[in-house]
């Protein structure tokens, strides 16, 4: 079997994190204004329905344009340049399509610039697992009026591979694919380096794999290896259900329902607000300013109830809050403070004892607003293999200091400290972590160090990373083998960074299992292989998983046709799908 250590990327994709949390900000009187003259006074509306009365009833705001609050704002809109997880995905997912896609309700993949979804079955899938052909969608056009082909398909991919921008996605691509062929006009051929059961789900869907007109690249700076297109970094053209108007930056980006969108077009334009403190978003919301807003489990008691807005809550997100683990300290790198050797997290007592320690119940009925749940080690609820009877760790305080009397801990006891931003769920979790441990043995302390993000992600970046523990959530991924690449696989980018090779007790076995259910077009296979992963790894685990969160928008009652997909880049939303 080919070895599937060639699909894991060089480093760690740095995942920038939404901003989560609440901040407590004074009212402004224009807000408050806003508020009020948003009401109504009980007249017909223009159809001659009956309108809210009271002092919280609204009309229906902005009847040509939905509104969304984002929480923060984009670092470029280039398929090719943007992180996994990062503001830019949210705009691409709106103004470019890919060849498949995420029906949207639902893990099940539909076609899109691609006529059909490539499978075994109808042939566009090779014997061997290598080749996917993909049949491309004739008369569609570029928001620049040009017309699609298979050479802008190809063009779009290959330009990703050959910029391999630092801070991009491109890993997905270039990891995975080993050459792309235009066959004729409208059919566009893909050879992978190795069978890849995750391509369609994983890679294919992503937002790196969109399709971007060639024409305007050309006119626009072109292609140079290794820099970014200035051009496309705030100007995405694609294919999409919305065409690009404006950025004003700090402000709000604005879109235009693309008239000629092959599919089925958008019923209404598009404004994203940048609004990062979420007591504005909610008296937005509140006022009928915004159609919906970016929404976390912290806020979710201000809007709960209010008339004239719901909140949804669906599946859980694929990005579990998580507590890193570092098995690859260098000499004299810890903080002063810290008592613990370098090799601390390489006794697995070490680490079953943090992760019996926490307090999972209290994060996610606290931090949470019980709007989440626990996680097996690593595969979130949703994802290809899950299944509820997968081991979980609870709190078992009896059972974390019989492990570190076992390890020697207990009576000489340890200073750690742990990073995380600041003022958000992963300070949070941080604090879960020092309280549970704290608690638990008044020779135990937990120093968290709560940083501004832009520090924080200075050190989250450094190799190797000069603390033992820090805070964060996951990369969403949609499937499986890409949570087994990046967080647990020894050879994998945390497992690199982290050396986990230093604490798993069987690393080669990890691998092997791991890139077996890589390989497998099997999927009954794929899902034994990951409940045996899922054993061992609850027995050598390489992170505290404090939690999953459910998706959730608060939204006004006024949106028609409302669907939220986790699989989707945050916040999981077409726009192009809603009316009012």
């Amino acid at each position: 079997m080919a070895s599937g250590h060639q699909d894991l990327p060089a480093s760690p994709r740095r995942r920038r994190s939404p901003s989560r949390g609440r901040s407590v900000l004074a009212v402004s009187v224009a807000l408050v204004l806003t508020l009020v003259s948003c009401t109504t006074d009980g007249d017909d509306d223009e159809d001659g329905q009956p309108t809210e009365t009271g002092a919280d009833a609204v009309q229906v705001s902005n009847p040509d344009e939905f509104v969304h609050a984002a929480d923060d704002e984009p670092l470029s809109l280039d398929p090719a340049q943007v992180e996994a997880g990062e503001g830019g995905e949210t705009v691409i997912l709106q103004t470019n399509d890919r060849l498949v896609e995420f029906a949207p309700e639902g893990p099940e993949l539909d076609p899109s610039l691609s006529t059909e979804v490539p499978t075994g079955d109808n042939g566009l899938i090779s014997a061997d697992g290598l080749t996917y052909t993909f049949p491309i969608r004739e008369d569609v056009t570029f928001h620049d009026g040009s017309p699609l082909t298979a050479d802008d398909v190809k063009f779009s991919w290959d330009r990703v591979l050959e910029m391999d921008l630092p801070e991009s996605n491109a890993s997905l691509l270039a990891d995975t694919v080993d050459e792309t062929r235009v066959v004729d006009e409208f059919t566009f051929e893909v050879t992978l380096q190795q069978p890849n059961a995750a391509f369609l789900n994983s890679v294919v869907t992503q937002a790196v794999a969109s399709i971007v007109a060639s024409e305007t690249v050309e006119a626009n700076g072109g292609v140079t290896p290794g820099e970014p297109n200035e051009f496309m970094a705030t100007n995405p053209v694609g294919t999409g259900p919305y065409s690009f108007v404006a950025w004003n930056r700090g402000e709000n980006m604005l879109f235009e329902a693309y008239e000629d969108y092959w599919g089925e077009p958008a019923a209404l334009d598009l404004r994203m607000e940048i609004v990062p403190d979420p007591d504005v978003r909610v008296l937005g919301l509140r006022a009928g300013d915004y159609d919906s807003i970016e929404t976390d489990p912290s806020f979710v008691g201000d809007v709960e109830g209010g008339e004239g807005i719901e909140v949804f809550a669906g599946e859980f997100l694929l990005e579990p809050i998580h507590i890193g683990l570092n098995l690859n300290i260098p000499e004299g790198a810890l903080p002063p403070e810290d008592t613990i050797p370098t090799d601390f997290f390489w006794d697995p007592r070490v680490r079953q004892a943090f992760n019996y320690a926490f307090d999972y119940q209290g994060f996610v009925d606290g931090a949470l607003g019980g709007f989440g749940a626990t996680v097996p080690h690593y595969f979130p609820q949703g994802v290809l293999g899950y299944d509820e009877n997968m081991p979980v760790y609870e709190q078992d305080l009896a059972r974390a200091e019989e492990l570190f009397r076992e390890a020697g801990w207990w009576d000489e006891g340890f200073t750690i400290s742990v990073i995380t931003e600041e003022a958000n769920l992963f300070e949070v979790a941080a604090l879960v972590l020092k309280d549970s441990l704290e608690g638990l043995n008044p020779n135990f302390s937990v120093r968290v160090l709560a940083l501004a993000e832009a520090r924080f992600d200075e050190f989250h970046a450094t190799e190797p990373l000069p603390f033992a523990m820090w805070v964060k959530n996951a990369d969403p991924f949609a499937d499986p083998h890409a949570f087994m690449r990046e967080y647990i696989h020894p050879d994998g980018s945390w497992g690199q960074v982290h050396g986990f090779a230093n604490g798993y007790e069987d690393p080669e076995q990890i691998a092997s299992l791991i890139d077996q259910a890589a390989v497998s077009t099997d999927t009954d296979e794929r899902v034994q292989i990951y409940g045996q992963l899922a054993d061992l790894l609850f027995e050598d685990p390489m992170w505290i998983l404090a939690g999953n969160e459910v998706a959730l928008n608060a939204h006004r009652d006024w949106v028609q046709n409302f669907v939220m997909n986790p699989l989707w880049p945050r916040p999981s939303l077409k726009f192009a799908l809603f009316d009012k």
